[in-house]
């Protein structure tokens, strides 16, 4: 049976960010300039490793940066990272992730301004609705 070795994309972060705390949740990512609407902000680093691999990590770390892929595989965010993991969860977000094949790219929903920190909607996790959203917006589901 054949197994398939760790595999790192070639990612990159087209307007950077500081990592800063948060008002959301622990540290976050703030635009270092100001990013145009609909303009590419980078690629998320990582690791690409099995949904298998992904799930027993969850298990056993507090923890972790995972975006599942096609094929039964997850991009490992906590492995080999760049500041764009630092990305919070909102319900009001101003950027927008889109999963294509072996990579994860942020995209900017509106003009972000310097200084703002970039938010994502998560979407559908692992944590099926038991871990509590604190981002603030008016919108906020309550959980992620």
């Amino acid at each position: 049976m054949k197994t398939r070795e760790p595999l790192t994309p070639p990612y990159h972060i087209y307007y950077p960010v500081k990592v800063a705390k948060s008002k959301i949740a622990g540290k976050g990512a703030y635009a270092l300039q100001s990013i145009p609407a609909r303009k590419k902000i980078g690629d998320l680093g990582g690791v690409i490793i099995t949904m298998k691999e992904a799930m027993r990590l969850i298990k056993n770390l507090k923890v972790i940066n995972l975006v599942e892929l096609e094929d039964d595989l997850a991009l490992n965010a906590s492995a080999n990272p760049n500041d764009l993991r630092f990305i919070n969860h909102s319900c009001e977000p101003n950027t927008y992730l889109r999963v294509l094949r072996n990579r994860v790219e942020f995209y900017a929903l509106r003009t972000i301004k310097k200084g703002e920190e970039l938010s994502c909607d998560y979407g559908e996790t692992h944590h099926e609705g038991t871990l509590p959203c604190k981002c603030g917006a008016k919108n906020c589901r309550g959980f992620i």
